[in-house]
């Protein structure tokens, strides 16, 4: 499936175009590609940070057995040594 590409126009501030197109041209990109990537990057971190708050919720409506948490503890503290990193 090909994609295509959509022309959108986007109003902006002047300064923040100029620092745009500088950039652009230091990275040897179009203005079109930075701003595509700063998007795509923008779009990443939101959706990181919305797996952040998930979990976050669900270790707070389901907290660590201490017990656990303990267990764990001493298992992964015999395992490790042993790796080779």
């Amino acid at each position: 499936m090909v994609k295509s590409n959509k022309i959108i126009q986007v109003p902006m501030e002047e300064e923040l175009l100029k620092q745009i197109d500088a950039t652009a041209g230091v990275v040897a990109e179009s203005r079109s590609a930075f701003i595509r990537e700063a998007c795509q990057q923008r779009l990443k971190s939101l959706h990181a940070k919305e797996l952040d708050r998930l979990y976050i919720e669900g270790y707070q409506s389901h907290p660590e057995n201490l017990d656990w948490a303990q267990s764990s503890a001493t298992l992964l503290s015999k395992r490790l040594p042993k790796e080779k990193w």
